[in-house]
């Protein structure tokens, strides 16, 4: 038995200390990245994806979010019949989607077969234990495989697995988060999991030395932690909860007769028992759900959240400095804090 005491840290429990800045206006900040990955593969657009779940990761919103040339990771449910109807409908942008898989012999036939359908750009191996020795060997398949493909794999925490999947399995984007989601209980079911932030900057400190790159997955609620997750390191971050509920979100739309008549829309976490029933018949007997159901209220088209969003992540840039969402890091300096936010009103007068 071991016990690291050094204090791990989530993003409610620091503020960016602002500097002084030349930027006179939010509109004067750059939120595009260009980024050249190790196989020569160039991207250039705002490093935000939509998570792969089924009620996120829609062709409908990847309709909404291409537009401001954020990414939509499609969730793996989708048929190739599904993707080959979207594909012809929408003429989607290999630069702003992703297709996903996990890593049965089942997974990796579709895979192929979707591969050969719409010649994709990303692959999310998507696991939420990435370190499981089958994960691992997968994703070293895959890169040998598939060598112009850029590979986006996870979920990880920690400084060694995130440079075994990048230096020894070929990856090119580690996913990094393990119970920080919104509809995540894998921290109560296993008590497995690292605060976001710590994870972040533990994990982009060697991906960044083998010439890889991490995205941040969970743990975000508002424009302000989309930004420390920039500012810890991140090269992407990915959203659940933040774009759930929404006209283009998947889910159920309910009406609660206790709320006269308030909508609202069913969000919940692909290891729920919601969805083990939906796409596998039910819980498996060896294992529990790790993920809840919640009903989100209904927010309407997902345009004016993108644009709270890319509006709260400019304004972070004016007060520290950052004249591209590339500078966020070199620009940041973290308080430690005990408390970050006046919640007096915090009741319905509050807006979220």
């Amino acid at each position: 038995m071991k016990i690291e005491t050094d204090l791990k840290l989530d993003f409610s429990d620091v503020l960016f200390r602002p500097k002084r800045s030349s930027l006179s206006s939010r509109g004067e900040v750059d939120l595009t990245r260009e980024i050249i990955f190790k196989n020569g593969v160039k991207w250039r657009g705002i490093p935000i994806i939509a998570s792969n779940m089924d009620t996120v990761g829609t062709f409908e919103m990847y309709t909404a979010l291409h537009r401001h040339k954020i990414i939509t990771c499609f969730h793996k449910h989708y048929s190739l019949d599904d993707y080959a109807s979207s594909a012809k409908a929408r003429d989607l942008d290999r630069n702003y989607y992703m297709i996903s898989t996990g890593i049965t012999k089942a997974d990796e036939e579709k895979l192929d077969q979707t591969i050969a359908l719409l010649d994709p750009l990303f692959v999310c191996i998507d696991v939420a234990n990435g370190y499981m020795k089958a994960f691992v060997d997968f994703v070293r398949k895959i890169r040998e495989k598939y060598p112009n493909l850029v590979i986006v794999c996870g979920n990880v925490v920690s400084r060694e697995m995130v440079e075994e999947l990048i230096m020894n399995c070929g990856a090119d984007i580690v996913k990094v988060g393990i119970g920080s989601g919104s509809v995540c209980i894998t921290r109560l079911q296993t008590g497995v999991g690292m605060p976001q932030l710590s994870a972040v900057i533990e994990s982009s400190d060697s991906a960044h030395g083998l010439n890889g790159f991490i995205v941040s997955d969970g743990g975000c609620t508002t424009p302000a932690d989309i930004a420390k997750a920039f500012g810890g390191g991140a090269d992407f971050v990915m959203l659940g909860g933040m774009l759930a509920g929404h006209d283009e979100s998947g889910g159920e739309l309910v009406e609660d007769a206790a709320t006269t008549g308030q909508k609202y829309k069913l969000f919940y976490g692909m290891s729920s028992s919601t969805a083990m029933e939906q796409y596998n018949g039910g819980v498996a007997s060896h294992r529990s759900a790790e993920g809840k159901t919640v009903k989100i209220p209904y927010r309407g088209p997902v345009e004016s959240t993108i644009l709270d969003i890319l509006g709260g992540i400019r304004s972070t840039c004016t007060y520290i400095g950052a004249k591209r969402v590339k500078d966020i890091p070199k620009c940041t300096t973290f308080i430690r804090v005990t408390n970050q936010v006046n919640q007096v009103y915090s009741g319905k007068e509050h807006k979220a």
